[in-house]
Formats: C-alpha cells, sequence, structure tokens
C-alpha cells in the first residue's frame, strides 16, 4: 500500500517538478556563468527531464516534448550565435502554438483541453469546457504578447526575472480566476453523461 501512495505522490508533483526544474536550473546557473553555460546546462537538464520522466511516471507528455525539441533548437542557436534573443524567443512559440491549437478546437466546436485535462476536471459540463479552453487560449496568447514585449524592451535579466517567477505566479492567478466558473458549471460534481 505504501508503495501505491509513494507513486500517487510522485504523479501529483513529479511532472510539475520536471517542466519547471530545467528552467530554475538555467535561471541559477546564467546568473553565475552567463548565457552560454546556463543554456547549455538548459538543454542538458530538459534532456535529462525527459529521461527521467519515462522512467519514474511512464511517459513523456506532448508539451515537455514541444518544449525539449524548442530548447535544444533555439538553445543551440544561442549558443552558436552567442545571442540569448534565440532562448528568448521559445516561449513565444510554445504559447502561440498552444493559443493555436485551442482556437483551432473551439473553431470546430471541440475543447482540445478536455482530451489533455479532463480527468482533473470531473463533472466540468460541455459548456465549461469551452469557456475554460477560451479563457486558456487567450491567455497563452497574451503571454505571448508579453514575452515579445518584454525581449523587446528590457534587459535579459529582467526578462528571465519574469520568465521564472512571474509567469508561474500569473498563472496560478489565472486558474484561481477560472475556478468560480469553472465551479458553476459542474467542477467536482457527477461525470456528464456522454
Amino acid at each position: 500500500m505504501s508503495e501505491a501512495k509513494s507513486a500517487k505522490s510522485h504523479a501529483s508533483w513529479l511532472p510539475m517538478a520536471l517542466d519547471y526544474v530545467p528552467l530554475i536550473l538555467f535561471f541559477i546557473v546564467y546568473k553565475f556563468a552567463g548565457i552560454i553555460v546556463g543554456t547549455a546546462v538548459f538543454m542538458i537538464a530538459i534532456v535529462a527531464a525527459i529521461v527521467i520522466s519515462k522512467w519514474k511516471v511512464g511517459h513523456v507528455t506532448p508539451m515537455m516534448w514541444l518544449s525539449a525539441i524548442l530548447v535544444v533548437g533555439f538553445g543551440g542557436l544561442t549558443i552558436y550565435f552567442n545571442d540569448q534573443k534565440f532562448i528568448q524567443i521559445k516561449p513565444t512559440i510554445i504559447y502561440l502554438m498552444l493559443g493555436g491549437l485551442l482556437l483551432g478546437g473551439l473553431a470546430r466546436g471541440k475543447s482540445l483541453l478536455k482530451f489533455v485535462i479532463g480527468p482533473a476536471f470531473t463533472g466540468l459540463d460541455n459548456r465549461g469546457w469551452i469557456m475554460l479552453s477560451r479563457n486558456w487560449a487567450l491567455f497563452f496568447v497574451a503571454l505571448a504578447g508579453m514575452n515579445e514585449v518584454l525581449r523587446a524592451l528590457t534587459s535579459f535579466d529582467t526578462w528571465l526575472t519574469v520568465k521564472v517567477w512571474g509567469v508561474p505566479i500569473l498563472s496560478m492567478l489565472f486558474v484561481m480566476a477560472n475556478m468560480p466558473m469553472l465551479l458553476k458549471h459542474g467542477l467536482g460534481g457527477e461525470e456528464e453523461a456522454a
């Protein structure tokens, strides 16, 4: 029983840690050793996160694959050209891709979020899923815009600090702001009949 409890515990915190730890390592190493070494560590850490995810969780999420491909690709360009703008463009591309996918699903009357996170949102009715997908799509587009503004108008230090600390805080506030709507549309209730 303790083994099952331990597996469940891993299931809750490990994927989030695997998404976030490479970025934290990038932040720390950049502060002490500069952009090139920081980017190299970021690339190694994201590949290690994929290996650990496959080993400990049993799978690698599409989001982690996408992030890893972009980190390795744009990280390689950052190192090759000794230019930080390449690693700064990565979040914009991810946010626009996610926002575009969600908006594309909505254009077809589907909530793609339901297929990804459905089990975590039991009882949510179809209208709630559509509204949640719309909200996240707009949030991702707004994050892409914010990333580009920060990239153009602030120093790399400021950009990285906002990326590491500000974006997660904004995301948590966004999740909390959606809770009343989710509860109104059945979150936590009985599963909707198919």
